[in-house]
C-alpha cells in the first residue's frame, strides 16, 4: 500500500527573533515490510539542510537560520510504500518466557531494557501494575495483548492533555492523555516489570473512513516495539487497541521521545512564540509526484493544534522547539 505524508509545523514569533536552530525526524524508515521511495524537506525561510543517521538509523535532517524572522515554517513531504503484516498470533508457547531470556542475554537490548528520561518507573506506576495484576505468566504474548488493551480500556484519550515534556504521573494521576504518555507507560511496564526489551515508535497512522480510531489524523502519532522470541520487534499501539500493521508509518524509534520528537531546537530572542502543527496521510494505489497529489489546502487551518504561548525570553535566550504526539 503506498501512502502520501505531508507534516507541516510552522513556529510563529510575535517579534523577531536572530537565529534558530533545529533538527527534524520525519524522514521515514526504510527496514521491516516498509520503504520510503521519496522525501523532501522544504524549510522558509530559505536555508541548507544537511542529513545524518543517528545511532538508531533515523534520518535526522538539521539547519540554522541566522538572519532575523518571524516565523519558520518546515514542510515534510513523503511517499512510502508499507507491505502487508504477517498475523501476530494471540499467543507463543509457555516456554518462550525462557527463550526470551535467553535471547535477551545474548543480544544487545541493554539500552531498551533501562528506564529512560520518559520511561521511568514510579509510585503510580505501581499502583497501576498492582491494579492491572501485570506480571509473568502463561506466555510473554499474551500477557502484552492483555496489556495493550488494559491500557486502551483504563485511560481517556484526551488530546492536548499533556505536554510534549509531561512525564507519565500527569496520566497517570488523571487517568487521560495521549499516545505519547500511553506508549511511555507500556514502555516502562514492559522494561521493568516484564523485563520485556521495548522502544518507542515515532510515526503517522493513516485513519480509514470505516475504522475509528482514538487518535487524531491531523497529527504525528506514537506507539511501542516488543521483542519477543520467534517473531523479533512487535508493535503495539495502546492508543487504539491495535497491534501496529500496514497503516502505522514508522519515521523513527528510540528509548522514548526524548530521542524522536519530530522537530527540536532553539531560538535566539525575545519574544513569544506559537507552534501549529497538521499532519495529512492518504492512500493511493498509484506513484503520481508528492506535489500534484498533496497540495496544501486551505482548509488545514481548521486542523492545526497551537501550542500555548511561550513566556517571553530575556535578552539572547534560547527555548527548545518541540511539538507533542498525539
Amino acid at each position: 500500500m503506498n501512502y502520501f505524508v505531508r507534516h507541516l509545523t510552522k513556529f510563529s514569533y510575535k517579534s523577531e527573533v536572530s537565529e534558530s536552530i533545529m533538527e527534524t525526524r520525519m524522514h521515514p524508515r526504510s527496514d521491516q515490510n516498509q520503504r520510503c521511495l521519496t522525501f523532501q524537506l522544504s524549510v522558509m525561510p530559505r536555508c541548507r539542510v544537511f542529513s545524518y543517521r543517528d545511532h538508531h538509523m533515523n534520518h535526522v535532517h538539521h539547519f540554522d537560520i541566522p538572519g532575523p524572522h518571524t516565523q519558520l515554517v518546515i514542510v515534510a513531504e513523503s511517499q512510502v510504500e508499507t507491505q502487508p503484516q504477517v498475523e501476530v498470533p494471540e499467543s507463543l508457547s509457555r516456554a518462550a518466557w525462557e527463550e526470551l531470556d535467553r535471547q535477551v542475554a545474548e543480544g544487545d537490548f541493554w539500552e531498551m531494557l533501562l528506564p529512560s528520561e520518559f520511561a521511568t518507573p514510579t509510585t503510580a506506576l505501581k499502583e497501576l501494575t498492582e491494579k492491572m495484576d501485570l506480571r509473568r505468566r502463561d506466555d510473554p504474548l499474551s500477557v502484552l495483548h492483555t496489556l495493550n488493551k488494559q491500557l486502551y480500556e483504563h485511560f481517556d484519550y484526551k488530546p492536548k492533555s499533556t505536554r510534549a515534556d509531561s512525564p507519565i504521573d500527569h496520566a497517570l494521576r488523571s487517568g487521560a492523555g495521549v499516545c505519547q504518555d500511553f506508549a511511555h507507560i507500556m514502555t516502562t511496564l514492559l522494561r521493568t516489570e516484564l523485563r520485556i526489551p521495548c522502544r518507542y515508535v515515532s510515526g503517522y497512522l493513516f485513519h480509514c473512513g470505516d475504522v475509528h480510531d482514538r487518535s487524531e489524523a491531523s497529527a504525528t502519532h506514537a506507539w511501542v516495539e516488543a521483542f519477543l522470541p520467534e517473531l523479533g520487534w512487535v508493535g503495539f499501539d495502546p492508543t487504539n487497541c491495535l497491534v501496529a500493521g500496514s497503516r502505522h508509518v514508522r519515521t523513527a524509534i528510540g528509548r522514548d521521545y526524548a530521542d524522536v520528537p519530530p522537530t527540536h531546537g532553539i531560538f535566539r530572542g525575545r519574544t513569544k512564540s506559537e507552534l501549529t502543527v497538521a499532519v495529512r496521510v492518504t492512500q493511493s494505489e498509484g506513484t503520481p509526484s508528492i506535489d500534484q497529489e498533496m497540495p496544501v489546502p486551505e482548509e488545514w487551518s481548521v486542523l492545526v493544534e497551537k501550542a500555548q504561548a511561550l513566556p517571553e525570553q530575556p535578552p539572547a535566550a534560547k527555548r527548545q522547539h518541540q511539538q507533542a504526539q498525539q
